[in-house]
Order: structure tokens, then sequence, then C-alpha cells
């Protein structure tokens, strides 16, 4: 079906209807190559900067590029940073702005679906209460499958979900959440699921919205923020600490979702996928980290995964003190799997070339170490100026994204020193004031940066003692997949350098047209 089929002038739609579900073991499909609809809105991100009076963009992620647009191109960005496909040129513009992260889609000004194909899949084990909860929260008259995993009492399941028309799928053995879902999705015949968890709440735009981003071709999964859920145990200061800083909750930024940038992966507590981009679902040999794997699949094959903070699936976190430190420790033990799966997308941190000669020159705590640093600074600083020749203020805007990627660098350093490494951390300021000293200030550092007290409802010293038993459980179970994995490479930060080669586009000749034919990182 071509895209004249599919989207006469002036209308907009949901994109194309995915062919059959691949015959497990099959080759999994890539996007449809048609281009974005006319109508399609996208916005410039917050922090992509509009040069030279529109002549050039700077932003994007994960990596930060000088856009330059020809005279064609100028005007089809509107003084409120808006751009509106009408032709097949600044369709490609725009499909370019999404896919380096230097724009996001005007989701409220995207088509609501009239009447989606979509059925959703709920994997659950004994929870029958939060089953009852989340069904009464799904719009009447949706297609639903639960997914019995083993439960202990399988009777109350099953009533809840005869109780909301939900057809019922038993499992005689406890597969996890990878073979949950995908034992529901194996039923699946429409063209859009939602996997969505039994300690959920959604609100009622949440499907709906989320649906609208498929109008893009390329879509393959999107998802919600995820908030806390309020409930009568959720008051304590475990609960309060979810509620500001949850492992879950990313952000209130739009993003796409892809390893490295600002947003680097989605849970499937909460998602809305097309069919076809799945393959073959999770991998089932995941216990954690799962639904990491199955994002990242999906964008090695050229879909995009959009995360929408717009809207929100409320969670039941865990606030029992043992059961949350037991459930961050087993987030942690997911690093070495997926970085069996993906080495090059799983490093705890990723840092260029100057920027980690000039952490480790601050590292090093010698009277050399400030001026080295700022030494690596100013040239990296001329380098990017020199970059950016030609725009308006070079020095000024290098500078600046100088210090960005230097505050950036010190804080997955802080990171690094606190949470990843936390067992040498703690081994090395045995024997080295130095390292006690970088510990002490990679700790303070992050709970003055981090610390949100009106949000948390939490005073600085309960928040502080949340947050290093957060790090310390994560860590652990880092260390002890690193080490069952019998290898370190989870535990290992990767340095790659700022220039990335340049993306592909969907159609070259209309990208030309619209921009130049070169980008720029920085």
């Amino acid at each position: 079906m071509t895209y004249h089929q599919l989207h006469r002038p002036g209308t907009l739609r949901l994109a194309p209807a995915p062919a059959p579900a691949p015959r497990p073991g099959a080759l999994p499909p890539t996007p449809a190559q048609a281009p974005l609809p006319t109508g399609f809105r996208i916005v410039l991100d917050r922090n992509t900067r509009v040069l030279d009076g529109g002549r050039a963009l700077l932003g994007g992620a994960p990596v930060t590029r000088l856009l330059r647009l020809t005279p064609r191109a100028r005007p089809l960005l509107t003084a409120d940073r808006v751009l509106q496909v009408r032709d097949r040129a600044g369709a490609a513009l725009a499909d370019r702005l999404l896919e380096l992260g230097l724009a996001h889609p005007l989701v409220a000004d995207l088509p609501a679906p009239t009447a989606p194909e979509v059925t959703y899949v709920v994997p659950v084990r004994d929870r029958p209460g939060q089953l009852e909860r989340l069904l009464a929260s799904v719009a009447p008259g949706a297609t639903v499958i639960v997914v019995d995993d083993a439960s202990r009492v399988p009777d109350a399941v099953a009533a809840v979900a005869r109780r909301h028309g939900a057809r019922l799928v038993a499992l005689r053995r406890n597969l996890g959440p990878a073979g949950a879902r995908n034992a529901g999705l194996r039923l699946v015949r429409t063209p859009f699921v939602v996997f969505v968890d039994s300690d959920v709440v959604l609100d009622p735009d949440t499907v709906p919205t989320l649906l609208r981003h498929f109008t893009d071709p390329r879509v393959g999964l999107a998802v919600p923020r995820i908030t806390a859920l309020h409930t009568t145990g959720s008051d304590n200061w475990i609960g309060r600490y979810e509620q500001a800083r949850s492992s879950l909750d990313l952000g209130d930024r739009p993003a796409l979702v892809r390893p490295g940038s600002y947003v680097s992966w989605a849970s499937t507590a909460c998602v809305v996928a097309r069919r076809e981009a799945l393959g073959d679902g999770f991998d089932e040999r995941m216990r954690v980290g799962e639904d990491v794997d199955l994002g990242w699949r999906a964008v090695e094959r050229g879909w995009r995964l959009r995360y929408e903070p717009s809207v929100s699936a409320a969670h039941e976190h865990r606030t029992g003190f043992a059961d949350w430190f037991r459930r961050k420790a087993e987030y942690g033990t997911g690093a070495q799997p997926l970085a069996e799966r993906h080495p090059r997308s799983v490093a705890p941190a990723v840092l260029a070339p100057w920027s980690t000669a000039a952490v480790l020159a601050l590292l090093a705590q010698r009277r050399w170490s400030a001026p080295v640093a700022a030494g690596l600074c100013a040239a990296t600083a001329l380098r990017i100026s020199r970059r950016l020749s030609g725009t308006q203020q070079p020095v000024r805007t290098a500078v600046q994204l100088t210090g960005n990627g230097a505050v950036a660098a010190l804080s997955q350093t802080g990171a690094l020193i606190t949470r990843h490494w936390w067992p040498a951390t703690a081994v090395l300021c045995l024997v080295s004031r130095r390292a006690r000293r970088a510990a002490a200030v990679a700790a303070v550092a992050d709970v003055v940066l981090e610390y949100r007290g009106s949000a948390a409802g939490l005073d600085p010293v309960r928040y502080t003692l949340a947050r290093r038993l957060d790090d310390i459980a994560y860590g652990s179970g880092v260390w002890w997949s690193a080490l069952r994995g019998r290898s370190p490479t989870a535990l290992l930060p990767r340095v790659q350098s700022p220039v990335a080669k340049r993306p592909k586009v969907a159609s070259s000749s209309s990208a030309r047209s619209a921009s130049s034919s070169r980008s720029h990182s920085s």
C-alpha cells in the first residue's frame, strides 16, 4: 500500500496497519518507509537552539549537532519553533529533526484514533486486588487478555478477569514477566497492543494519547511517564522518596528513547506497541531488564520509541524497606544480561576523550589537576568554536557547550563512584585519602543537585539515606551480575568521540532540498 493510498492531501491518520504478525523465528520487520503525513506537526526540543536568525539549529541527542538550514528550509519553522509538514521536503526535514532528537511531535495536534484496534495484555500473579483496580481503569469495551503467571490462588485472579469480561490465559508454571507477556502477545490479532502491569492504574487519556504517536509510520512503541500511585502505605519515607526519584520515572521532557540519550531506556510497566515492531516479543530468558532489551532491539531495527510525559500511568511502588531494597538490587542484576545482548548500549557512563582526561586529572587531586582540566576544556571550546564558524557568537556557544559537557562528565563520574562502583570505592576509601575525598564530594554533590524537598516531602537527612541505600542496592546487583556472568562489560564506561556519522534520512533528495548536506556534531 503506497503513501498516496493512505494519506490524501490535508488528512492525518494513524500510520498503516501492520502486516500479519511474523512467524516465530522469522526476521522481525523494519519500519515502513512512508513519509510523515501532510499536517504532521513537530516542535523543537526545549534545549535546541535556533542560531543566526533561523539559519542553523544546535542540539539533539545523544550527540549535539549543528544543522545548517537552506533558505528553502528556514521558513518551514515558525516563530514558535513549530514545523508543519506540507510537502515531501517538509516531511523529510521533520523526519530528520525527529531522528536527531532536535524536535518532537506535537502530540496534542496529532489525530485522535477513532476506532483503533487495540488489545490490552496484563500479566499478573496473585494480585487480585491490584488487577481489579487496573481493569476498572481500562476503557469500557476494550479487548483485554489477562495472563495468570501460575498464581498460587488462581481462582481469585480468574474471578476478577471474568467480572471485567477479560479473556484469561492460565499458565501452569511461572514464566516471569517476559514469558507471561509473550503468552498474551501470541493471541493478539489487532495492529496495536498495550502491555500494562497489574500494579498500574491508567488515566483515561494515557492510551489514546500514546496512540496518536503512531501517525508517524516509524514509531514502533510509545510509553507514558510512570508516576507514583498514592496508597495507604505510600506515605512513609521510602514511599516519599519513590515519589520524588523512582527508577521508573523518566522525567518531564519528551524524548526519542535510544541508548546514550537523556532517556536511554523505557519500562514496559505501561507501553503501547505496534504489533509488527515486536517481532517474537520479549526474551523469556530474562527475568529483569527484558523491557529494556525489547526497546533496544526495536531501535536497532530502525523503529522509534517515544517517551511521552504529558500523560502518565500510576504505579504502586514498593514501600516496605526490605521489599524495596531487594527490588533495587534486582534491577541491577539485569545489567550483565543486557551487556551480553547490547554491549555498546549498557555502559554506566559515556564520556568523550577530552572529558575523560579532564575528570582523571581532577581525580588525581594534584596541584596541576585544575590547570590541566581547565586547559583541556579551553582546547575543547576552541575546537568546537571552529566547528561553529559562520554562526553568530561561536566562542560563547562553544564555551557553553563545553561547560555543559564538563558538568555532565562530572555527574556521570559521581554516579560511578557512589553507585555503579561503590564496592571498589569503599575498598579504596580504606587506604586512600584522595578516594575518601572524591567519594565525599560525589555523595554531597549528588544530593545537592538532586534533592527536591518540596516534591519529596522528605527532609535532607532521610533523602540522603534513601539515595545512598538506592545506590548500594543497585550497585550490588550490577556487581553480582558481572561476577556471575564473568564479564566486567556492565561496569565499564565507554569513551567515544563526539563526532558521529551523518544519519540516514528517509529521502536524500528531499532532505538535501530542505537542509544542508552537512551536519556537524560537537
